[in-house]
């Protein structure tokens, strides 16, 4: 596997071992490359993940291999790396890594980390989510290009209530995500109800298209606005972050006009590097923005109290929520079960 091997990033030295051990055997990349391309695009994954709590996804040996998430930060962890202290729904804490130099970046992927996984919150503050993240994932029976439809839509949508804007990326698989950074004023509670506000508003647009539906069963052929991605503890892979699939793709900022122009396939280890050193970070300026949530709670507040829309189902971890309907998938419900 070779003799390890440093690398200079952001004006910190990081040594990286077996740099030769194959993490993608499909096309042969190795250690060594996936250390590389977080070092091409070092600038761009830094602001995905600036000050943020990050949850590891760490494929040691590559995609073929065992793999896990840490939470926890690790305890061999250089001191230049910060943490946060953050809650879980079931009461337990853990302290995360929050990424403030590039070098934390390719000291995680020492470890064989491919995807990180930002909260959409500061450390100074982790209870205020700083960013709205709608999940659009395709269905089977749908693609890529369905999901597109969709964005184009959902942007429509965002710019409707509140004048918001959304970063689009890919997903590095068949779906897409759409980021908007907003204040951080509102709880996890009331952003993901603006998620559920936003899905109801696509699924009144393009009923045929678009579902909400938590239950796989009552989804059918149409594109999942995952509203349940915007629940405390649950995160979206960063931009620029490799996923575990056999080709090394990567989930790639987009400006809007290249949605339904480029396709995931576009995008890999070996691509983006050079991409980013045409384009730079197409998303920098997100940081520049953060917009309010009102529009949106209005829309669900008058889809509650007008067409008695409620809460959604949360993920089967959480402990039930004050006002969630029963979590029981439609096919086994029976009456008085919750």
């Amino acid at each position: 596997m070779g003799d390890a091997v440093e690398l200079e990033v952001g004006g910190r030295t990081v040594r990286l071992s077996s740099p030769g051990k194959v993490f993608f055997p499909e096309r042969g990349f190795t250690k060594l490359d996936v250390a590389r391309y977080y070092q091409a695009v070092a600038p761009g994954i830094l602001r995905a993940l600036r000050d943020r709590p990050t949850t590891l996804e760490r494929y040691p040996d590559g995609v073929s291999g065992e793999s896990f998430f840490q939470k926890r930060a690790p305890k061999n962890m250089p001191d230049w790396i910060p943490t946060a202290h953050i809650t879980f729904p079931s009461g337990r804490s853990a302290d995360e890594m929050c990424p403030t130099e590039e070098a934390a970046v390719l000291w995680a992927a020492q470890f064989g980390t491919l995807t990180f996984h930002p909260w959409p919150v500061r450390r100074d503050d982790v209870d205020s989510p700083d960013e709205l993240r709608i999940d659009l994932d395709p269905q089977p029976g749908t693609d890529y290009d369905d999901a597109v439809r969709a964005a184009h839509e959902l942007r429509a949508v965002l710019d409707e209530f509140g004048g918001l804007r959304g970063w689009p990326k890919t997903s590095g698989g068949r779906g897409l995500h759409v980021f908007v950074p907003i204040e951080p004023r509102w709880t996890f509670t009331q952003v993901r109800r603006a998620a559920i506000a936003v899905g109801r508003e696509m699924e009144r647009r393009m009923p045929d298209q678009v579902t909400i539906k938590w239950w796989k069963e009552e989804r059918g052929e149409r594109i999942f606005i995952d509203y349940n991605q915007t629940a405390r503890d649950r995160t979206i892979a960063s931009a620029y972050s490799v996923r575990p699939r056999p080709n090394a793709p990567v989930s790639a900022p987009l400006r809007w006009e290249e949605v339904g122009v480029a396709h995931p396939a576009d995008f890999d280890i070996a691509t983006m590097p050079a991409r980013f050193a045409e384009l730079g970070d197409v998303h920098a300026d997100m940081d520049d923005h953060a917009f309010s949530l009102d529009a949106l709670l209005e829309l669900a507040r008058r889809d509650e109290h007008e067409h008695g829309l409620g809460d959604l189902p949360y993920p089967p971890e959480y402990p039930k929520m004050p006002g969630e309907p029963k979590r029981v998938q439609p096919s086994r419900a029976k009456k008085g079960e919750a």
